[in-house]
């Protein structure tokens, strides 16, 4: 009786992981597909005129430098 209860419990857990697995695969073949399709049919949209023209940053701005050093010397010393 005991191991005929488990054999059938086991059964029942076999069924039920590979009905999962089989489940989630199917999931990512379809999301893989659905993503094949959107990157195919669909194009980005261009982006807003803001991001485009950004001014540059001046590579020798000494102020911004000396904070984004305060920055770091401030974490390190918390974070010792």
């Amino acid at each position: 009786m005991q191991d005929e209860l488990m054999q059938q419990g086991v059964e029942l857990m076999l069924y039920g992981m590979g009905t999962v697995f089989t489940f989630l695969a199917l999931l990512i073949v379809a999301t893989t597909c659905m993503s094949i399709v959107v990157r195919r049919f669909v194009k980005p949209e261009p982006l807003p005129a803001k991001l485009v023209h950004r001014q540059p940053v001046d590579e020798n701005d000494e102020q911004l430098v000396a904070i984004i050093g305060a920055a770091i010397h401030k974490y390190r010393s918390r974070n010792k």
